[in-house]
């Protein structure tokens, strides 16, 4: 057994958009995924796809719920023997409309998957690999260029993805000592499901409406697979992969 194929990676949100993508590159490099997510279905049929099936382990997970996370990692431990990389991946998008007229439930359900959700994996990956021999292991946290700069009426995603970035950089300070390299990858407009927006046009910052450029999300997958093939040693703590002309730098 070579040494990709003896390494294992946790994708969360497995079943569809950048957690897919982010799978399906680790499978065709030989590693082995669990794939973790919400419903069964989708994440079976990653698992198809990727033509890897015998690498594939398919977990319905709620990253909200603890207890569903600890059991994530413990049935790849159980399968795999440990755990060398998280993409900590699941997240969801801003409910609708003005968010004075939210209901707290709504705010709640965003910080929960997208902050409490992405917490709970980080602190089993922790555990995980604090504790497997050899030690340690890399964590990828899946921010957002709304991590840096906002849109208009996304202040439930964008407080969620600033509060990623303080999660980057805390756990890459507390990993040191556990050999866990942790670092995150901020993605502007790659064509998923939750992008698909941005080519019809959405409001910019001067008020006005506009078609936004979006990239194919296996270019994302690369992004993630680059980051976690590195040697322990070294770390991306930030990498932003986006639109080349998305109105992202710059005015406007």
């Amino acid at each position: 057994m070579n040494e990709k194929t003896s390494r294992i990676a946790v994708v969360t949100g497995a079943g569809s958009g950048i957690g897919r993508a982010a799978a399906l590159a680790l499978l065709a490099d030989g590693w082995r995924v669990v794939l973790a997510g919400r419903r069964q279905e989708p994440l079976a049929q990653v698992a198809k796809e990727s033509g890897a099936e015998a690498r594939a382990l398919a977990v319905p997970t709620d990253v909200a719920d603890p207890e569903s996370v600890k059991a994530l990692f413990a049935a790849a431990v159980e399968r795999f023997g440990r755990v060398d990389l998280l993409f900590n991946n699941a997240g969801v998008g801003n409910p609708p409309g003005p968010f004075e007229d939210w209901t707290p439930e709504q705010w709640k359900g965003v910080v929960d998957i997208n902050l409490t959700g992405m917490f709970y994996c980080i602190q089993q990956a922790f555990r995980t690999m604090k504790a497997q021999s050899p030690r340690g292991g890399r964590i990828i946290n899946n921010g957002s260029i709304s991590a840096t700069t906002p849109r208009p009426n996304s202040i439930a995603y964008t407080a969620t993805k600033h509060a990623v970035k303080g999660l980057t950089k805390t756990a890459s300070l507390d990993g040191r000592k556990y050999d866990i390299a942790v670092g995150q990858v901020d993605v502007g407009n790659a064509m998923t499901e939750l992008a698909a927006r941005m080519t019809q046009g959405v409001p910019q910052a001067s008020g006005e409406i506009a078609i936004e450029p979006v990239i194919d999300v296996a270019i994302v997958g690369q992004s993630v697979l680059y980051m976690a093939n590195l040697p322990l040693e070294a770390n991306v703590l930030f990498h932003t992969i986006m639109a080349t002309k998305m109105p992202f730098v710059g005015r406007g």
